[in-house]
Parts: C-alpha cells; structure tokens; sequence
C-alpha cells in the first residue's frame, strides 16, 4: 500500500493541493496524511479537497512548532540576545514537533486513524514573551523579548537576508494568523496517542541540554 505525506506551508494554494491529489490518485497512492496550518481559510481549502480526493485521509492541523526556536526562524535572535517580533499579548499553545511526527506515523500506519481530523496543540497557552522567558530560564540566559512593528520585522528579516518567500511566509503568519483565532487548546494529540502533549517547558529543557542556546553557542554564532 502506498502512502504520502505531504505539508504545504502557508499560504497554500488549493488549485496546487488539487493537481497533488489527482497525480497521488493517479499513482496509486491509496493513503495521504496532510500537515496543514491551524487556523488558515486556504489550508481548509485544501483539507476539503484532499478529503473529496476518494483516499484514505488523516488531516493534522498544528499550531507554531516548538522547534521554530532551536531549529528555525527564531533561533538566531536568540543567539543575538534578543528576540523582536510584530505580536504582543496574543497567546499560543506552542506544540512539539515530535508529536506532530508521532500523530503522523501513526496515521500513516495504523487504520483506526483514517476520516480523522486532529488539531494538534501543546498542553497550554503561552504568549511569545512567556515563551521566550521559558527559553531563557532553560538556558541560564536573559533572553528579552520586545515588540515590533510588521514593517519592521520585515525590514529586519531582509537585512538579515531572508529569503523573500520566507519574509512574506512570516509576515503573513504574525498579521493575519496571530489574531487570537487559535488562542485555545486541542486534544488531537490525547485523540490520535492516548497521552498529553509535551510542554513547552519540556522542550525548553531538552533543547537547551543540547547546547543550542549555550554561551558557547553565541560565540560561534
């Protein structure tokens, strides 16, 4: 049996979530597991879609990853000492990565999880100063937070040499996503595994047990 996995990043475009679904029906492929955005009109567009495709279908929607501060868009304002970022007091329940990637296995191999529908959320709501606080503390390390305009976000992101596609990804996430609209928990994860999400918390700890955020890690960086 044939399976796929396939994530699209914000904003999607439900006419490309189309043409996927017809060459994966076309294929053979028998079972998709789509990653979509929480929240996002376009990524239901295209959940619609991939439920009317005739395969068997799981749909995941996440919140902000955990790992978009070790892994990714936020980790070099921390090494820089600060983090600056167009949201103020909205808050959001910050999921693990690696929970996403257990719901996703599970799915992909295990029947009982076709038709489902899992929104996927950490065990509560922080806002991003909290977070960051949390990170501070995991790493022995006064990490500000300061709040910034979208213009100059962006502004800062292209100095930095942002790719462009990823300004507007960001931009697009913190003006239009970042309203309060997924400001409250989901149980896909207690749903889809029979256990509680990992806290952020948990995450802090782990993360920065790797050394990603260490003083050592600064002076490399």
């Amino acid at each position: 049996m044939s399976h796929t996995f396939p994530t699209w990043p914000p904003p999607v475009r439900p006419r490309r979530s189309r043409h996927f679904t017809d060459i994966a029906v076309a294929s053979d492929v028998k079972r998709i597991v789509l990653l979509a955005g929480r929240g996002e009109e376009d990524a239901e567009s295209c959940e619609r879609i991939v439920q009317a495709s005739g395969l068997e279908w799981t749909i995941i929607r996440a919140t902000w990853f955990s790992q978009n501060f070790n892994e990714s868009y936020f980790l070099d304002q921390i090494l820089a000492g600060e983090v600056a970022l167009p949201v103020d007091s909205i808050p959001e329940p910050f999921v693990d990565a690696g929970d996403i990637a257990d719901v996703a296995v599970a799915a992909l191999t295990d029947d009982r999880h076709v038709g489902q529908l899992y929104e996927l959320t950490g065990p509560r709501l922080l806002t991003w100063s909290e977070a960051v606080g949390e990170i501070g503390k995991a790493a022995g390390r006064d990490v500000p937070f300061v709040v910034i305009t979208p213009d100059q976000f962006a502004a800062g992101l292209t100095e930095a040499g942002v790719p462009e596609d990823v300004v507007g990804l960001l931009i697009y996430l913190f003006t239009t996503v970042l309203d309060g609209r997924n400001a409250k928990l989901a149980d896909g994860v207690q749903r889809a595994l029979g256990r509680e999400p990992k806290d952020f918390a948990d995450f802090a700890r782990d993360a920065a047990a790797t050394g990603v955020w260490s003083a050592e890690a600064v002076r490399e960086g």
